[in-house]
């Protein structure tokens, strides 16, 4: 239990604040609380930040940099919102999954089976730490930043006629007096902070499944490979048999679950990156229209997008190695030394083993390094088309 706790207590935390973790369902009490901070979660971020960003891009609509430092923060946020909703709709599906994360850990194992997990649970727990980092680091500096009235956005009078807010959007209320601005600033923070923790602890929770379904084939992967040491081969393999098609079935679940917003998500990294190169090369190429703290700090949320999505794709690949490595184990047995009965029967292994098995965008393609360097070449691509349509 010691090992559980350590290998899923932080994404546990994380999505237990925003409502998200699956709740007990013999505790009525914690069901009902788990409610209220996802109804709570929800209407902040669609009232304090989502709404208004969306009500300031229509007024700025038609200037080209208001746009972009509008949809910096404004996608984000809608994608947020889009994840919220998506991974609630989808929590009776998940539910098996966590059970069967907890059944693994807590079964009897032996000692490099365990080694695995825990290795690949604690690179799950260091991607948990930085997400939180990456959340929490920024959302402070932006705190101080607007109590002095220091700004990373572009500001005119037409987004911002008092004060600078930490998100470029508009209210029904005027925000340009006090105490109203304080408490517009505070809310807005506040709500930073939540919709942070809602945008990358869902991110979060797929890498720890599917991490641990990898820790899982690796260690069916070892006793295939060290099958022929067991006095009972035909039971050994059913044994193995019937683990790796529950592994195939968590794969399965875990991509139907998030096929869409992995696609949305895709969609989502190339017009960031779109969005954000083309604002860096206009700077540099314009000089000025960006103080050279602004200018890195887009850089810095360029880098963070692109490590995120990279952080995607080498999940998906680590999940295609696996599968590989299990086809290969197969392969390479020593199958004419052992009854041909038995042989014919890692045919089964055998022929399941050779589709590979991954997470995907949309059904359409699979989230691997490959997918990664195609779509950053897309991206890429497409930043001279917002020059060519601004000249």
């Amino acid at each position: 239990m010691t090992d559980l706790e350590w290998a899923i207590g932080l994404n546990r935390f994380m999505l237990k604040i925003i409502g998200l973790w699956p709740p007990d369902n013999r505790d009525p009490r914690e069901a009902i609380k788990s409610r209220f901070r996802l109804l709570y979660n929800l209407i902040t971020l669609l009232f304090v930040l989502a709404i208004p960003s969306l009500a300031s891009l229509i007024r700025v609509w038609g200037n080209m940099i208001l746009m972009i430092d509008n949809l910096i923060y404004s996608l984000p946020i809608s994608i947020a919102v889009f994840k919220v909703c998506i991974f609630w709709y989808k929590q009776e599906a998940l539910a098996p999954l966590i059970d069967m994360i907890v059944r693994d850990w807590i079964k009897p194992k032996l000692k490099e089976e365990r080694d695995v997990m825990l290795r690949l649970a604690k690179i799950s727990r260091m991607i948990a730490m930085c997400g939180c980092l990456i959340v929490i680091v920024p959302m402070v500096l932006s705190v101080i930043c607007s109590l002095f009235g220091i700004t990373n956005r572009h500001l005119t009078n037409l987004t911002d006629p008092g004060k600078p807010l930490a998100i470029q959007s508009y209210y029904l209320h005027d925000v340009s007096k006090s105490p109203q601005f304080e408490l517009t600033l505070l809310a807005q923070e506040i709500t930073l902070i939540t919709t942070g923790i809602s945008y990358y602890s869902i991110d979060h929770f797929l890498g720890l499944l599917v991490l641990h379904v990898c820790g899982q084939m690796e260690n069916l992967h070892l006793r295939l490979t060290n099958v022929r040491k067991c006095t009972d081969f035909d039971v050994t393999l059913k044994y193995n048999v019937q683990d790796h098609v529950r592994l195939i079935r968590s794969v399965e679940i875990i991509d139907d679950s998030f096929y869409i917003m992995m696609l949305i998500l895709v969609l989502y990294f190339g017009i960031i990156f779109c969005l954000q190169g083309f604002l860096i090369i206009n700077v540099l190429n314009d000089d000025g229209q960006l103080s050279f703290m602004q200018l890195v700090w887009f850089i810095a949320l360029t880098t963070c997008v692109l490590v995120h999505m990279c952080l995607y794709c080498a999940v998906g690949e680590s999940l295609v190695t696996q599968c590989k490595k299990i086809h290969r184990a197969t392969y390479e047995y020593a199958w004419y030394n052992i009854n041909p009965k038995a042989a014919r029967n890692l045919i089964l292994i055998m022929l399941r083993a050779s589709k590979p098995i991954h997470i995907t965008a949309g059904k359409i393609f699979p989230m691997t390094m490959a997918t990664f360097c195609n779509l950053l070449k897309t991206s890429a691509s497409y930043i001279s088309v917002l020059f060519a349509n601004q000249n």
